[in-house]
């Protein structure tokens, strides 16, 4: 166990690098000079500025010195905690992260316990009523979740119920230590739209392992001892089932944070995902590479989180 947990935080760790050279050299290839859209923004548009102005700025951010030279101070920097300055913002990215990240990490585990409880529970549910009117319902509305983009699914529920309804806010964030009340409305609508695809692929995998746990001899068994239904479920077609979803619930995390970046925008949140859209937009290096490093190391830790729960779901698996 020990010598597989090292092995594999190794792997996480050399994906983590691979990452960071391809979204140092990604973001570099973007057309475009942040610098002169730095100095054409509205405080500079009034004021000339020469070529020895825009090279004094390229020396003071290391951007002028070759790209791997670039590359190692600033993989160094980070590794002692410095992780720059935002070119846009004139603040240390560091503190842009520590404020917007408990908001991502705030509606990323909501989602990922609404996908995941729902999922399995709307899964089981089919399983266990196969070919009835509900197994039918909820598999087409599972479909359905699926196929269409969280975006979309965005601007649908923001019109219904934030302008027509006017039963939801339709934007802002509020801690909820501030208003608990305010900030439960708030993050609803974002929730949802975050977690339908994962809601409606946790219910879909769900059904297809259960009916397939189901069939097993040993369930079997249980039902012509006269077990209780809740007992056969929850003791034996529940956990062995479980694997293919615990597996899901990786993919699950990447899919959430990759789903921030619209939804945040689209809610006005102030989070991580709103964060790295606007600096993308503004060619900000040093925010964009920092913000897609913590959201792959969060998604690497994940999946570690992941393959190692394999072993406490069945006790058959055993890691070498």
């Amino acid at each position: 166990m020990t010598g597989y947990l090292v092995r594999r935080l190794l792997m996480g760790l050399i994906v983590v690098l691979i990452v960071t050279i391809i979204i140092f050299l990604l973001i570099r290839l973007l057309p475009g000079d942040p610098l002169l859209i730095y100095l054409t923004q509205q405080q500079y548009r009034d004021t000339a500025f020469d070529p020895a102005q825009l090279a004094q700025l390229r020396a003071q951010y290391g951007l002028d010195k070759p790209l791997f030279i670039q590359y190692f101070n600033w993989l160094g920097d980070m590794l002692h905690g410095d992780f720059g300055e935002s070119l846009s913002l004139k603040q240390p990215v560091w503190n842009l992260v520590k404020t917007r990240l408990p908001v991502t990490l705030y509606l990323s585990i909501w989602s990922a316990l609404f996908a995941t409880i729902f999922g399995i529970g709307f899964g089981v549910i089919c399983a266990i009523r196969r070919g009835s009117w509900l197994d039918t319902l909820l598999t087409f509305l599972a479909n359905i979740g699926i196929t269409i983009p969280s975006f979309w699914a965005a601007v649908l529920l923001i019109y219904f119920f934030g302008l027509k309804l006017h039963l939801l806010p339709i934007g802002g964030f509020t801690s909820p230590f501030e208003d608990f009340w305010l900030s439960t409305k708030q993050i609803i609508l974002p929730i949802v739209c975050m977690s339908l695809f994962g809601l409606a692929s946790n219910t879909r995998l769900a059904r297809s392992c259960m009916l397939e746990v189901i069939s097993q001899d040993y369930v079997r068994t249980a039902w012509a001892k006269g077990l209780r239904e809740r007992v056969i479920i929850s003791r034996h077609v529940l956990k062995n089932g479980l694997i293919p979803l615990i597996a899901n619930l990786g993919f699950l995390v990447a899919g959430l944070f990759g789903g921030s970046v619209i939804i945040e925008t689209l809610f006005n949140i102030p989070g991580m995902g709103r964060l790295l859209t606007s600096s993308l937009l503004g060619q900000d290096y040093s925010v964009v590479q920092a913000s897609t490093l913590f959201f792959t190391f969060l998604i690497t830790f994940a999946n570690v989180i992941v393959d190692i729960s394999y072993g406490w779901i069945d006790p058959r698996i055993r890691y070498s």
